[in-house]
């Protein structure tokens, strides 16, 4: 009870000097150390909602301590991004309001072409394809970026570097894992420190949600005569963008049989299940700035709290089950996929079978997703 008074003690706070334009990091500073005394394994996204401030902002109060703030000039994250490639092990984590998707591993260099590293990785948008890390970066949203080095749970120097967008949500963050990464960490810092090192960052509000348009004012027959013509999975984005659907909207009207509803509880028979069959599966975890792919087999899943997660070495999905609403079985070009969506319509984790191109999705996987 104690906790829960100094809590909306600490919101009201932060609330009444937003108001008022008078909040500044050393206040920030101040309530988030109380708070983190109160609450030693709050995570930064949840103190940031408790103060009434965004993670960007919660994380800039260390700048000249812990955190160094990184430049926000023209590409400077896309070339970032692009000697992050050097660091070698590395854990690198993308989370949504509702799940967090941690891989640790190597990102994979493309292959080079006829025009540089620098040129072909802003020429495709950014990512890293395929390999252990495996991304797909919306640069357009990303807005500040840091480094930080404090000490880690286990006692070693935690290395990162972390980005959010224009609302100071996290986009992602790469933590090094190796100490030949160390010096190259180091490098980066240095060559995109940014010249001012304060703590007042520009942030947007956030955008408001676009209503959902009525049923009625779906062209539903065009529709899903459109998603029986799917040739690929990735022509679905385009159809719903085309129609002004909203994503669960499109799970509701899609043709009969090809999106069945299943309750959110069908999120642990599925990793279950997964893990006891061995069976090879991808997971899709996004947030507007960056969406990373795990593909692979998992072996241990357990609940904690309003969390059900894969707790493997190499891999760890956390998804807050408290917070789901629906999932649905949605066949799409002949791929089968499961995909689970939050109580504000949001999705959350995208599920596949793998398989290899241009073949089918192993049976196993298709038996699993129909007993959901």
């Amino acid at each position: 009870m104690k906790t829960k008074k100094i809590c909306a003690l600490l919101v009201l706070t932060g609330l009444i000097a937003i108001a008022a334009g008078t909040v500044s990091a050393a206040s920030l500073a101040d309530r988030w150390a109380s708070l983190r005394a109160e609450q030693p394994k709050l995570q930064i996204r949840d103190a940031a909602r408790t103060l009434g401030t965004s993670e960007a902002e919660l994380l800039a109060t260390g700048i000249g301590k812990t955190v160094t703030r990184l430049s926000d000039a023209d590409h400077a994250v896309n070339d970032i991004m692009i000697r992050a490639l050097d660091l070698g092990t590395v854990l690198a984590l993308t989370r949504n309001e509702n799940g967090v998707l941690e891989r640790t591993g190597v990102a994979t260099k493309a292959k080079p072409e006829s025009f540089s590293d620098k040129e072909r990785f802003r020429a495709v948008g950014g990512g890293y394809l395929g390999g252990e890390i495996d991304m797909r970066f919306h640069f357009a949203n990303w807005k500040h970026a840091f480094a930080v080095v404090q000490p880690g749970r286990d006692g070693a120097t935690s290395r990162s570097l972390q980005f959010f967008d224009a609302q100071g949500n996290a986009a992602h963050k790469v933590y090094v894992k190796s100490e030949a990464g160390v010096a190259l960490f180091d490098k980066i810092v240095v060559d995109f420190k940014h010249p001012q090192q304060t703590g007042e960052l520009k942030i947007d509000a956030a955008v408001p949600k676009a209503a959902e348009l009525a049923d009625s004012a779906i062209d539903v027959k065009e529709f899903q005569l459109a998603w029986k013509e799917m040739t690929d999975v990735h022509q679905f984005n385009r159809i719903v963008s085309e129609f002004k659907m909203s994503r669960e909207q499109a799970m509701r009207l899609a043709p009969e049989g090809l999106a069945q509803k299943i309750g959110p509880q069908a999120l642990r028979k599925l990793l279950d299940e997964s893990a006891k069959q061995q069976l090879p599966i991808m997971a899709f975890l996004g947030n507007g700035a960056a969406t990373q792919i795990y593909s692979g087999k998992i072996s241990k899943t357990a609940a904690s709290g309003d969390w059900y997660n894969v707790l493997d070495p190499e891999f760890n999905l956390h998804i807050r089950e408290t917070a789901l609403k629906s999932g649905y079985v949605v066949q799409r070009a002949g791929v089968t996929s499961v995909e689970f969506f939050d109580k504000d319509g949001e999705l959350v984790v995208t599920f596949f079978g793998v398989r290899e191109r241009a073949k089918p999705q192993p049976q196993a996987w298709v038996d699993l997703t129909r007993s959901l």
